[in-house]
Formats: structure tokens, C-alpha cells, sequence
């Protein structure tokens, strides 16, 4: 096949691009991910600057945006409602503020800097205080008018406070707050509704219904960053201050707005907001950021697309384009099978991703993925990545249907799937190779028995061998057992080497170490599905002894606080086991009682606590955000110190404790000053006191 031309290489690239654009601005169906879609469009701008009689009337690159739908009447912004150009990095930012520097010949430029909210811009028109219009970008000069719908959006005032002007016209983004978005997709899971990809989405498909009453029910909100145009009224001289006289007039405006000064302060600012990405209540794609003065703003003025004295600088991606090469089927310590996808390495979130999570059976079938298909992958912030979409019209015929396996890949053993349940699970229990080694893994694990040493391979060589049937087998173990071991070192290409006695030493020492415990730590480290810290310290706080424990019956466990009727069955049915029993009785029987008996001494808690000091007695804590630990889990553990665990936020609040995705609560902290502990800050403080 012949090379295909310049001209049709152009034409075929604005066609592309004129497709994605479309079904992102104007349908609200994204294709492809942003980043796919900026970097085909930065492709054309370079093949356009190095050809410029290529250029076309229909290139994306000679309009702002997309097209009004026709069910909306037209709007003509009086003002063009323009986008921002982007940057993607720090040569990028430089050039930018040597721009600036030398177009206004001034040294240290102060900027406005904000974050960059991923939702639908658009256009407010205030006539004497009263909201009258409201209209969507369109292609920057013609939006579309949802003022029925803007007006159900219960963060823009429909009249304004203060000292406000004869006319008015504020321009800023409407979004779908996280918290909200997770709030509407579970309630659409549950009676059948539309479930949104994102909060963008969200934002765009919930803005743009005929039906305002429709709007009135999404959770809509708004942020101001511009003022388009103004009547009747001296504004203050900066956009900083502007923005602070749209808060005293009564519209919401971001409260992470800084002014910031020069190159270090823009790094800076964008760094911060970097890290703060994933604790915040809404998307951001970037940062934005503007020179402050309006007199220069006015000086530098505008190209035919994009103001000179603002920029959009992007964060890296958090969704990217990659082809999906296979899919496989990884078993966990309670038998749960997880799918997991190999992928094209793609760098995505700061990282290189080459698998990401589908989650269950039925993930895989909303998704309609096949191997070989083209998927969009989404990382954020420490979240495991995963495939969030498919872009169907990249299929060639060449793709396969994923099959769920129907038996165990480790151990040939049928796998069932409870009615009611997402999960699908191995039935050979500890049979099975791969829920022998989790077991183990976690039995070794520092919150459980703490038996330093015993990393992946160790634990896999261990099983592989025949050394290990169950967790009782460690402490029989050997310095020989252990000297002889062949380690794997994986794909690095260098040959497999013998532990030895130096490290097996140290794993015996280690092992003999674990053999006093307290009675929580072990009940946590027998792995009963569902049981975690917090739900093994409020056992080990009621039963004086793990035979109490094996005993105790669904109403008994029913009475504790934070143990649910499942957790209940799990425990009860955990006990029931034949395994299990004799599991426990050669970790607790001293070797003259039982031949390999390991000798293990389980440490009563249960007088302790109740004479124990509360060192966190009188303080009150908030948990906002999604926390790596079950939340019910964190509340006991803190309340076990003594603490209060409160549903809001107040001045008598001693702390908040921020996962990611935090929500509203988290900006009401900033508000009161009250001091903002990450999970990292939470384990250290629980760690403190060994809770």
C-alpha cells in the first residue's frame, strides 16, 4: 500500500480531530482520553506551522470549541468566551513566563494561579443584580442558552448581594462534585439509571438536558474565574481582587486561588496542587494561571484563539490510551478471582502502567472489553489503575471475547459465585497454591504476627517446595528448610541463587520473635474473611482467650459493637472448620503437648482494656474520603483510644482524617483552621499508641 500523502496525512488527522471534538463538546460521549485528544491536536499544530498551505476553514485548530446542539436557542457572547492554551511542562512554563517578562518588561511578574476545574465553562448575565441569561461556551462566540438549568444550580445566586453593578458577566465552570458523582452512580446502580464515566461527564450530560427538572437533581455546583465584561461599576485593578469582589457579591469562587510570584511561584503553585489532587471534592486536569494586573492582561490582549496572558498547565495524564494484550485471573488469600489486564506500558498518573484491575465478571461485561481491544486506563492520585473504557471503533475484528474461567487457574478447583455477590471464588480453600501463599503473606504481615523477612518469593518457593501447608507449618520450619531454598529473582534475566544460612538465620530469629502476640494481632492474622484490625480488637477486647472466641455464637458476636450479622457468620463458620481447628491448636500448643506444636503465646487484652488509659479521651475526630482501611475499622480503632468519631465538622473538632476523594468536609476544615491528617498521619498516630 502506498504511503499515504502529506495532504491526505492532514486531512486525515483534521478529520479525527473534527470527530473527537465533536463527540466530546457537542455529543458529551467522549471517545478518547484528553491526553489522546491534545496530543493529536498538538501534532496538527506543528504539521499547520511547518505547512501552512495546508491549513484548512474546518481544522480544529481555526475554531475554539464545538457547536451549539440545535434543541437550545443561540447565544452571542458579547464577549468572546474563549479557551486558555495549554502547557504540559516546565520548559513550557518557562517560555511562557519569559514571555510575559519581556512583553511587559517587567522582572518578577505576579500571577493569579488557580486550579484547573474539569467541568462545562460558561456564561452568567446579571441585570441589576437578577440572573437573566446563562449560556455555554459554543465554539467561544455563539453558546447555547441553559439559563432553565443554571438556574436550578443551587451555588449561583439568582440575585446578588452587596454593592453589585447594572450589568454583569461572569464567566465560570460548572462541575460535578466527586462526593456527588459517587452519590448518583450508586443510586443509579440500584434502580437501573444512567451511570456517568466522570464527573466531566456528569457535569456536561446534567447541564445540557431540555427538561430543566431533570438538572434540578443532579448535584451541580459552580465556580467564577472570570469577569467577562462589566457596566456601571469601577472594578479592582487585579484578577485576584476581582475574583475576591465576585465572592462579596455572593458567587462562588474557588478558596485554593493564590497570588503567586514569577517562574518559582507558578512551579510552586503547581506542585501543590499536585499533591493536593486527590484530596480535593472535584477533578482538576491542571492548574491555571494568569497574570494579575488587568492593565497588562489589557497590554498583552488576545491571539484569534486564546488570551497571551494565561495558560493551562496540565497535569500528566490520569487517563490514557493503551491496547489491551490479555487478561488474567489472579486468586486472593479468601479465594476471591480478580481479572486483571496486561497491557501496552503506558505512562499514565506519573507512572508506568502495563496491568490494571477489571475488577469482577460483571465489570468486565458492563464494559463490553475484548482482548486486543484499545481501552482507556485511569490512574489517580495511589488508586490502582484501571480499565475505565473501551474505544469501540478501533476494532478491527481482530479482538476476543474475555472468558471467565469456570475453574481455579492455580488449582483446577470450580469456582463458584455466591447469588447476590460481584465476587467469584476459588471452593479448594488452602488446596489452592495461590490462597495458601496470600494466606501466609498476610499471616507474616506487620499488623498481624510481624514475622519479619518473608517477602513474595521467599513465601512462593516456600509452597512451591512443599515446606508450607498452612501458616502452623512456619514454625517448624528450619535453617536448613529455609538455606536450601531456591529464589527466583523474576525477569531481570540473572540466575535463581540459594537464600542461605545468613538469611535464614535471620528469618528463624524472626519467627521466634512473632511467639508472644497479643490476642487481637492474632485473631487478625488467621486471615477470617472480613475481620480486620478494628473488628479483631473488639473481639480480643470481649473474649479473654481465643478458645472463647472459637465458641462464641452468631447472637453473642451479633451484640459487639461494629460486628454485623455477616461478619458474624464469617467468623462463626471460619471456627467451624476442621482445618482451622487444627490449624490454631498446633500454633498454640507447646511442642511437648502436640507433635509440631509451635508454641505460640496468645496475650489476653481484654482486662487490659477495660483498666487501659485513653490517651485520646476528650478529642473529637471527622473521617471524610475514601481510606484505604474499612472506615468502620478507623472509627473503632480511634474510639478504642478514647476518642469521639463525629459525622461533621466543627470548632471542637481536634482533627479530620482526608482520604482521597474528600469531600465537603475537608473544605470546611480549611475554613476553621482544624488540622488535616492524611492516612499516613493516622497510622502514625494509631501506631503511637498500638492501637
Amino acid at each position: 500500500m502506498p504511503k499515504p500523502s502529506l495532504q491526505e496525512q492532514y486531512a486525515s488527522l483534521v478529520a479525527t480531530l473534527n470527530r473527537y471534538g465533536r463527540a466530546y463538546y457537542v455529543d458529551d460521549a467522549p471517545l478518547v482520553p484528553d491526553a489522546e485528544y491534545d496530543r493529536l491536536y498538538r501534532q496538527l499544530e506543528e504539521l499547520e506551522a511547518a505547512h501552512p498551505e495546508l491549513v484548512t476553514p474546518t481544522s480544529p485548530t481555526q475554531r475554539v470549541g464545538g457547536a451549539p446542539l440545535a434543541a437550545f436557542t443561540p447565544v452571542e457572547h458579547r464577549f468572546p468566551l474563549l479557551s486558555i492554551g495549554d502547557i504540559f511542562n516546565a520548559a513550557e512554563l518557562s517560555d511562557f513566563n519569559a514571555r510575559m517578562q519581556e512583553a511587559l518588561g517587567a522582572g518578577l511578574i505576579s500571577y493569579c494561579a488557580e486550579p484547573k476545574l474539569d467541568g462545562l465553562a460558561v456564561s452568567l448575565i446579571y441585570e441589576h443584580g437578577i440572573l437573566v441569561q446563562a449560556a455555554t461556551r459554543g465554539d467561544g462566540r455563539v453558546g447555547e442558552d441553559v439559563t432553565l438549568n443554571v438556574r436550578t444550580i443551587k451555588a449561583i445566586p439568582l440575585q446578588l448581594r452587596g454593592d453589585f453593578p447594572p450589568l454583569l458577566d461572569v464567566r465560570g465552570e460548572i462541575f460535578m462534585p466527586r462526593d456527588g458523582f459517587e452519590r448518583w452512580n450508586a443510586r443509579a446502580r440500584e434502580n437501573g439509571g444512567k451511570i456517568f464515566a466522570n464527573p466531566r461527564n456528569a457535569a456536561a450530560g446534567s447541564l445540557r438536558q431540555l427538561d430543566a427538572r431533570i438538572t434540578a437533581k443532579r448535584p451541580l455546583t459552580f465556580n467564577a474565574y472570570y469577569i467577562g465584561y462589566v457596566e456601571g461599576a469601577d472594578l479592582p485593578a487585579t484578577q485576584y481582587e476581582r475574583l475576591q469582589y465576585l465572592k462579596s457579591l455572593g458567587i462562588p469562587v474557588n478558596p485554593l486561588v493564590q497570588v503567586v510570584q514569577g517562574e518559582q511561584g507558578l512551579s510552586e503553585y503547581y506542585a501543590a496542587m499536585g499533591e493536593r489532587r486527590a484530596q480535593l471534592n472535584y477533578d482538576i486536569d491542571g492548574v491555571v494561571l494568569k497574570v494579575n494586573s488587568i492593565a497588562a492582561q489589557e497590554q498583552l490582549g488576545f491571539t484569534a484563539k486564546v488570551p497571551r496572558w494565561a495558560v493551562a498547565y496540565k497535569f500528566p495524564p490520569e487517563e490514557e490510551l493503551t491496547k489491551l494484550l490479555a487478561v488474567e485471573f489472579q486468586v486472593g488469600r479468601t479465594g476471591a478471582v480478580t481479572p486483571v489486564a496486561r497491557l501496552e506500558p503506558v505512562y499514565v498518573g506519573g507512572v508506568t502502567v502495563s496491568n490494571a484491575t477489571l475488577h469482577n465478571e460483571d465489570e468486565i461485561e458492563r464494559l463490553g472489553v475484548m482482548v486486543g481491544d484499545y481501552v482507556v486506563v485511569r490512574r489517580a492520585g495511589d488508586v490502582i489503575p484501571q480499565v475505565a473504557g473501551v474505544v469501540t471503533e478501533k476494532r478491527d475484528g481482530t479482538q476476543s471475547p474475555v472468558v471467565f474461567p469456570s475453574v481455579c487457574p492455580e488449582c483446577g478447583s470450580a469456582i463458584e459465585r455466591v447469588e447476590g455477590e460481584a465476587v467469584a471464588r476459588c471452593t479448594g480453600g488452602l488446596i489452592c497454591p495461590a490462597q495458601l501463599r496470600q494466606s501466609i503473606l498476610h499471616f507474616v504481615s506487620r499488623d498481624a504476627m510481624d514475622i519479619e523477612g518473608f517477602g513474595d518469593r521467599i513465601v512462593e518457593e516456600l509452597v512451591a517446595a512443599g515446606k508450607i501447608h498452612s501458616v502452623a507449618d512456619l514454625y517448624a520450619l528450619t535453617q536448613s528448610d529455609l538455606a536450601s531454598l531456591l529464589i527466583d529473582p523474576g525477569n531481570d534475566n540473572r540466575k535463581p541463587r540459594l537464600l542461605g544460612v545468613v538469611t535464614a538465620r535471620k528469618l528463624i530469629k524472626s519467627i521466634e520473635k512473632s511467639k508472644r502476640v497479643p490476642l487481637s494481632r492474632f485473631i487478625y492474622a488467621l486471615g477470617i474473611r472480613e475481620v480486620g484490625q478494628a473488628t479483631a480488637l473488639t473481639l480480643a477486647h470481649h473474649f479473654h482467650h481465643i478458645k472463647e472466641l472459637m465458641q462464641a455464637t452468631v447472637g453473642q458476636l451479633m451484640a459487639l459493637p461494629d460486628v454485623g450479622p455477616t461478619v458474624s457468620m464469617h467468623i462463626v463458620d471460619f471456627f467451624k472448620e476442621p482445618h482451622n481447628q487444627e490449624v490454631i491448636s498446633r500454633l498454640t500448643a507447646k511442642p511437648e503437648e502436640l507433635l509440631f506444636g509451635a508454641g505460640v503465646e496468645v496475650i489476653d487484652e481484654a482486662e487490659d482494656f477495660a483498666t487501659a488509659p485513653k490517651p485520646l479521651a476528650g478529642q473529637t475526630y471527622v473521617l471524610t474520603g475514601t481510606l484505604s482501611m474499612p472506615r468502620h475499622e478507623v472509627k473503632a480503632m480511634l474510639q478504642n483510644l478514647g476518642a469521639t468519631v463525629s459525622g461533621s465538622v466543627s470548632k471542637k473538632t481536634t482533627a479530620v482524617v482526608a482520604g482521597e476523594a474528600a469531600g465537603s468536609k475537608l473544605t470546611k476544615a480549611q475554613e476553621l483552621n482544624i488540622p488535616i491528617l492524611s492516612e499516613d498521619d493516622l497510622r502514625a498516630l494509631l501506631n503511637k499508641y498500638q492501637a
